[in-house]
């Protein structure tokens, strides 16, 4: 274990840079996870991290320290407890933070399956409660618009809890492109839109496409789209939250195989 007290020490600076610049984790192709889930979620699914960051007191703790037994294969640094709160990017620092090279942009998948497209969408907290939904309603894939919040940043990372690492997500990509390739039925959200989701079927392969907070989806890929469902709001409000609407969406999608697979069992007499 490397031990760093010094706030000139050029590994404790690195590792400011890579907390502080969205440009300098894109440049260094590394992202920062904080918190012994995220860190021990990453393990499970990927592996070793690039580095493991302790705190001097989080070293003490038997949850930081089982992880890091588990996790052998990484380099392992010490950061006195005032250096890792400058880092810890939550007012209460966990005292563990991993270094992990951040997932490039991937070609589209040969086969596209049920799956989310999120349309130049902004918001960090969105954006990882939609990926934690989606892990946790057996989603798969995750299409993002070239204009749609990194998926890799350190907000986003927090708020999906650990679903990164369930999913395959592809940024950068080109949603209409990707539309044209899908073997299924294209579903738009659209507030206005006449046919209510309760009304539709979604328990065969869907792609379910969501746009952005404020202007929702691009005329573009509306029209791609082969039906648009809105969600009945009784209450009289506008319009839901996109990470809300998406989580009634797919777990509409999830009542609805339930009832099929329920539906289709033999009854025994």
């Amino acid at each position: 274990m490397r031990r760093i007290n010094s706030r000139e020490n050029t590994r404790y600076k690195a590792l400011r840079r890579l907390v502080e610049s969205s440009r300098e984790r894109k440049k260094a192709g590394l992202s920062l996870l904080d918190g012994p889930h995220l860190v021990s979620a990453y393990g499970d699914r990927v592996g070793p991290p690039e580095q493991l960051v302790l705190s001097a007191s989080g070293l003490d703790k038997p949850e930081i320290r089982a992880i890091v037994d588990r996790l052998g294969g990484s380099e392992v640094v010490v950061l006195s407890d005032s250096l890792f709160g400058d880092i810890s990017p939550v007012v209460s620092p966990t005292g563990i933070a991993a270094v992990v090279k951040t997932p490039q942009p991937r070609s589209l998948p040969v086969r596209l399956e049920t799956c989310v497209m999120l349309e130049d969408l902004r918001d960090p907290g969105n954006l990882g409660a939609i990926l934690r939904t989606a892990a946790a309603a057996g989603i798969q894939q995750v299409f993002l618009s070239a204009s749609s919040v990194h998926a890799w940043s350190p907000r986003v990372l927090r708020a999906g809890m650990g679903a990164h690492f369930m999913l395959q997500v592809y940024e950068q990509v080109d949603l209409v492109a990707a539309i044209d390739a899908f073997p299924g039925v294209p579903v738009a959200a659209n507030a206005t839109a006449s046919r209510s989701l309760f009304d539709t079927d979604l328990s065969g392969p869907v792609a379910l496409l969501f746009g952005n907070e404020g202007g929702g989806l691009s005329a573009a890929l509306r029209e791609k789209a082969q039906l648009e469902i809105a969600i009945p709001m009784p209450g009289g409000t506008e319009s839901l939250n996109v990470a809300a609407a998406v989580a009634v969406c797919l777990y509409e999608r999830v009542r609805q195989l339930a009832v099929k697979s329920r539906d289709s069992r033999p009854e025994f007499q």
